[in-house]
């Protein structure tokens, strides 16, 4: 991840980068820059042909992020909703998307945060819906045993974690 031009701290250290390759005439790297990046090469060769004035904007930068960084995890499961309730987020408030793509802020350890939440505020599931729940055991279908004990957070709980772990007050 970022192996070639490295992690930047902002959008604008992004679209200065892109611009430098711009100026050189290196197109094909401007191409790998997007892609490190998240970004579509079909933006970069917009941006090289001059249909837009820069590589990416804050949201567009902070969304590229996540999709490197959630590729590199291999997400599936509640863990994708997590994600995507973040880029959401960066979508609705460019200060989300500037703290998204700040360098050292990584959405493996806000999901971390996200999971310890979802395990210490974890709740005993009702015996009599636990005894309603089949479940396939070795191959054969089985009533669950109890207790069960189920932790998530919800939407809400979501956006507050990952407000607080970009270090973002004020995007409610």
């Amino acid at each position: 991840m970022f192996e070639k031009f490295g992690e930047f701290d902002s959008v604008e250290e992004l679209n200065r980068a892109a611009a430098a390759q711009k100026a050189e005439g290196d197109e094909e790297a401007l191409i790998l820059l997007a892609q490190e990046n998240g970004i579509d090469k079909e933006e970069a060769e917009d941006y090289m042909d001059g249909v837009v004035d820069e590589l990416a904007n804050a949201s567009m930068a902070a969304i590229g992020k996540l999709k490197v960084e959630a590729e590199q995890l291999k997400l599936d499961g509640v863990l994708v909703d997590w994600k995507e309730e973040i880029v959401k987020e960066c979508i609705d408030h460019e200060g989300m998307a500037r703290a998204v793509r700040r360098k050292g802020k990584r959405l493996c350890d806000c999901l971390a945060t996200m999971l310890r939440f979802a395990f210490e505020n974890k709740v005993q599931v009702s015996d009599e819906v636990v005894k309603a729940t089949k479940v396939t055991h070795n191959g054969k279908e089985e009533p669950m045993r109890g207790p069960v004990y189920l932790g998530m957070p919800n939407r809400r709980q979501v956006k507050e974690l990952a407000r607080k772990y970009y270090g973002v007050e004020g995007t409610k």
